[in-house]
């Protein structure tokens, strides 16, 4: 981390499944944003239906053949970055109705945390529901680690 905006404001994020993903395949702006919730410059929060999501894409073989984390390794960090995360139960439904159903959770989370952003690789889904809360920025890791929000 190279010390910029996101890094000197301490933000409430939700961290989208393909974000954690993205850290145990090593990706660059990925593993950064992973990086600063566990140097505790971030609160992430975290929920069932999200938590679940994470729990089953990153037990998935096929998709991690290539990477250098294997199955107890992703576990592991899982374990970890869990351990930075702020458990967040979600009481009201929102439903936005974004183009993708199973997405509907991340919004719902966002808005019962009092999230500033969604950190995700997915902005055009995530910005296409019906019921929006522009209160909640959702930002790719790159401009979430730019701090260009701000």
């Amino acid at each position: 981390m190279d010390g910029n905006c996101a890094t000197l404001i301490r933000m409430i994020i939700v961290v989208d499944t393909n974000i954690f993903v993205g850290a145990c395949m090593g990706t660059g702006a990925c593993s950064d944003v992973i990086a600063s919730c566990l140097h505790t410059n971030h609160t992430p929060l975290m929920g069932a239906a999200l938590f679940a999501e994470y729990t089953d894409v990153i037990n998935r073989a096929d998709i991690f053949k290539a990477h250098h984390l294997n199955q107890n390794e992703r576990n592991e960090l899982l374990d970890i970055f869990l351990a930075y995360c702020r458990w967040t139960e979600i009481y009201y439904s929102w439903r936005p109705n974004l183009k993708d159903e199973a997405d509907n959770h991340l919004i719902e989370l966002a808005v019962a945390g009092g999230a500033q952003c969604i950190v995700s690789r997915n902005i055009k889904d995530l910005n296409s529901g019906e019921l929006l809360f522009p209160e909640v920025l959702v930002m790719t890791p790159e401009t979430f680690l730019q701090g260009d929000f701000l």
